[in-house]
């Protein structure tokens, strides 16, 4: 007697994700749909930092998301060193909390030494570990303009280029921008000194990716590899999206890219109405725009490296 064979269905495609569904998810994970009750400090952990080029454009950002939001709620924990201001994603500066300043920035300085090879020919003959120690033993003795230190570096490394130490300093060691800059109005010039001088407490070894891999999905999800990479600066992040595979659910945008997401993200109707537009840009009005918050922060937007003048 002859056994008839199997066949195995196959598995059943993802769902596909408009643009509308897509754009109605990150509104939601990025507290735009209607205001959220979090304090600064916990939005700026749940969005896992938000953009500080400048000084302002983060207290737009609460002010376009949080209930009640004055400019000293963001100031106050600022000025107490629970959140600081640090070039990390993308080589750009951010505001985070103490705690991610901490981890994301050894997750991300593989990209910061991938940076310095742009710099190579100007730090000729340049010791790098001793150029970071020096450089640290200055910021933590006093915080330093990048003036001041590129100077003073400059005595050890006269024929270094005075760009290229500023910025081996800064790929080297995580700088942060000491108060009063950050401050609302009370804004001063960018000194800095270490992440661990500042918070008083040293940062660990570079951490897996996996950790962040869910905190960015739940602030950016449905999201592809490609997007948690270009939002990072990283590379090489799809072994984590794989270990992290059983935990998540998988769907498809209309380019038939891959999407993960956490299984209880809000993923609200496509059709759900977004806030109107609202008035003048201040942080006690609801601005800018959600679309234009949303775009913003996006994981696709990859804004301009920090220069030396900013950091």
């Amino acid at each position: 007697m002859t056994k008839s064979k199997r066949t195995t269905a196959a598995p059943p495609s993802p769902p596909v994700l408009g643009p509308r569904a897509l754009n109605r998810a990150t509104l939601a994970r990025q507290l735009l749909l209607s205001r959220s009750p979090m304090s600064a400090t916990a939005a700026v952990d749940h969005l896992v930092g938000l953009q500080a080029q400048n000084v302002k454009p983060p207290y737009y950002a609460l002010a376009a998301r949080l209930d009640g939001f004055t400019p000293e709620a963001l100031s106050r924990p600022m000025a107490d060193r629970e959140v600081v201001r640090i070039v990390t994603l993308r080589s750009t500066i951010h505001t985070h909390t103490a705690d991610d300043c901490l981890t994301l920035r050894p997750l991300v300085q593989a990209a910061r030494h991938r940076e310095l090879r742009h710099f190579r020919a100007g730090l000729a003959g340049v010791d790098l570990d001793c150029l970071a120690a020096t450089a640290r033993a200055l910021v933590e003795e006093e915080p330093r303009t990048m003036k001041e230190l590129r100077e003073a570096l400059l005595e050890d490394w006269p024929d270094a280029d005075p760009q290229a130490l500023s910025v081996a300093a800064r790929c080297k060691l995580p700088l942060v921008q000491v108060t009063p800059r950050g401050l609302w109005g009370r804004s001063g010039q960018v000194r800095l000194t270490t992440a661990e001088h500042w918070l008083g407490r040293p940062a660990g070894p570079a951490p897996a990716p996996d950790a962040t891999v869910l905190r960015y999905l739940a602030a950016f999800g449905p999201a592809s590899v490609k997007d948690m990479q270009t939002w990072a600066g990283l590379t090489r992040l799809r072994d984590a999206f794989e270990r992290l595979r059983p935990r998540l659910v998988t769907f498809r945008d209309e380019n038939g890219a891959e999407l993960f997401d956490l299984p209880d993200a809000p993923r609200p109707d496509p059709d759900t109405p977004t806030p109107p537009p609202s008035g003048p840009s201040t942080p006690t009005t609801r601005s800018p725009t959600p679309a234009a918050a949303a775009a913003r922060d996006s994981p696709r937007s990859a804004p301009r490296s920090a220069s030396a003048a900013d950091c």
